[in-house]
C-alpha cells in the first residue's frame, strides 16, 4: 500500500511589495504599485491595499493609478528579488528532503512518507515561521494530498496564513469556491461553465464526465478531476544546474561580424521561445566560440531573470565581443542559457511598456501554433540584412 500523499505549496505574499517594504517601511499599509513608468508600464506586483480597488499584476499603469490615484510606484529592482528569493530557497533546501521551486516565490515540497517520523503540519508551520524570522518576509502556504488543492489552500490562507486540508476533505473544502479559484482556469472557460449554470465548484463535482468531455473534449476530464480534488502530478526535485543551449557549425570558416551575429540572434530567439513555452526563465547567459583549430573560448554573464530576447540578444552580443578574436574566422558559434527556474512573463514586467508585452505574446501564439520562426525579428534571418526592428513573417 502505498504512503499517503502530503504536499505543501507555499507562496510568499506580495513578494516584489514585501521585499521592498524590508528596504522601505514607509510603504507598509500603503497602496503600492511595482513596475515600469506610470505613462506606458505595466502593474509587475501591486500590494493587498492596491488591490482592493481593483488593480491587478499586468494591469497598465496608468489604468492602475486611475483606480487608485494615491498609489505609490515603486521601480521594481530584480537584484533584490532574486537575493530574497535565494534566501528563502536556501532556508527550504536545509530543511525538507524533495521540494521544487516554480518561480521566485512559489514551491512545493513533497512530505509523503515523512509522517512516519514527524507531524507535517507542525514541520510545515515550523519552517513558515523560521521563513519569516530570518528573512522578515510574509508567507502563506497550503498543505492537502496534491499540489492543486494546496495551492487553492494557500490561496484561501492569504495573506500571511496557513491552511491544512485532511485526506478525504479535499471536496469538501473545495465546493463551496467559485470555479474562477481553479488554477489555470481561462476566462473562456470560466464563461462557458457559466452559460451551463456551472458557478461553484461544487456544481462542476455533480455534472456528469460525459457531458463535460462532449463540451470542451480533454479538458473537461482535467476539469472533472480539479474539481474533484484529483491531482497525480508529481513534486519535482529541484535544480539550480539546468540549461538549454543550441550551437551552429558554419559550412566554411566566417570572420564577418554581421553575419554571425545574424546567425546569433536567431539561436538567442528559438531559446527564449522555447523558455516562454516551458514557463521558464533564466538567469545566466552564455556563449560559445570555436575557431578553425578547434580552440574554444567561452564567455558567460549572470542576468536578471528573463525570457525576453530583448534582454537576451544585447548580452549575447556583448558576450561575442569579449569571446572572439575577430582576426580569427569562427568555426562554431553556441549559445546556453542557464540557471533557470520555472516563472511566467510577469518577471520583465518592470523594463517592458504594454506594446512589447502584447508583441511578445503574439509572436509566441502565431509561433506555437505555426511552428517555430514563423514570426522573427528580421535581424534573425539569415538573409543578411541590418535592420533589427521589424518584426517579419517568413
Amino acid at each position: 500500500m502505498s504512503a499517503k500523499r502530503i504536499i505543501m505549496h507555499i507562496d510568499l505574499d506580495s513578494f516584489f511589495v514585501s521585499v521592498e517594504r524590508k528596504f522601505d517601511p514607509s510603504l507598509i499599509g500603503k497602496p503600492v504599485l511595482i513596475g515600469g513608468s506610470a505613462t506606458r508600464g505595466v502593474v509587475a506586483s501591486c500590494s493587498y491595499e492596491a488591490r482592493k480597488y481593483g488593480i491587478h499584476s499586468a494591469m497598465p499603469m496608468r489604468q492602475a493609478m486611475q483606480l487608485c490615484p494615491h498609489a505609490i510606484i515603486v521601480r521594481g529592482a530584480h537584484g533584490r528579488y532574486s537575493e530574497a528569493s535565494r534566501e528563502v530557497t536556501e532556508i527550504i533546501q536545509q530543511s525538507v528532503p524533495l521540494y521544487q521551486k516554480t518561480s521566485v516565490d512559489e514551491f512545493y515540497i513533497d512530505y509523503t512518507g515523512m509522517d512516519r517520523f514527524h507531524n507535517c503540519y507542525q514541520h510545515a508551520s515550523e519552517l513558515r515561521q523560521k521563513i519569516i524570522r530570518e528573512t522578515g518576509l510574509p508567507i502563506s502556504f497550503g498543505m492537502s494530498s496534491g499540489k492543486t488543492v494546496s495551492k487553492m489552500a494557500t490561496n484561501q490562507a492569504k495573506p500571511n496564513g496557513q491552511l491544512f486540508i485532511p485526506h478525504g476533505m479535499e471536496k469538501a473544502f473545495l465546493a463551496p469556491l467559485n470555479i474562477s479559484k481553479i488554477p489555470g482556469l481561462g476566462e473562456s472557460t470560466s464563461a462557458k461553465l457559466y452559460q451551463y449554470g456551472i458557478e461553484k465548484i461544487g456544481d462542476l463535482q455533480k455534472t456528469n464526465l460525459k457531458f463535460l468531455e462532449t463540451v470542451f473534449g480533454r479538458a473537461g476530464k482535467y476539469l472533472w478531476d480539479k474539481a474533484n480534488g484529483i491531482d497525480e502530478a508529481i513534486v519535482i526535485p529541484h535544480s539550480s544546474r539546468k540549461s538549454i543551449s543550441t550551437e551552429h557549425t558554419f559550412n566554411s570558416n566566417i570572420a564577418d561580424r554581421s553575419k554571425i551575429e545574424t546567425i546569433l540572434v536567431s539561436m538567442t530567439e528559438e531559446l527564449a521561445s522555447k523558455l516562454r513555452r516551458e514557463n521558464m526563465v533564466a538567469s545566466c547567459l552564455a556563449i560559445k566560440v570555436r575557431y578553425a583549430n578547434f580552440e574554444t573560448h567561452t564567455q558567460q554573464e549572470k542576468i536578471s531573470l528573463t525570457a525576453a530576447e530583448h534582454i537576451l540578444i544585447p548580452g549575447i552580443k556583448n558576450l561575442l565581443k569579449k569571446a572572439w578574436n575577430q582576426h580569427r574566422p569562427i568555426r562554431l558559434i553556441g549559445v546556453r542559457l542557464s540557471n533557470l527556474c520555472s516563472g511566467s512573463y510577469q518577471i520583465n514586467l518592470f523594463e517592458d511598456n504594454e506594446e512589447r508585452i502584447r508583441l511578445y505574446q503574439a509572436m509566441d501564439k502565431i509561433n506555437f501554433k505555426f511552428g517555430d520562426k514563423t514570426v522573427c525579428r528580421a535581424a534573425g534571418m539569415e538573409i543578411g540584412t541590418r535592420n533589427f526592428n521589424p518584426f517579419m513573417r517568413r
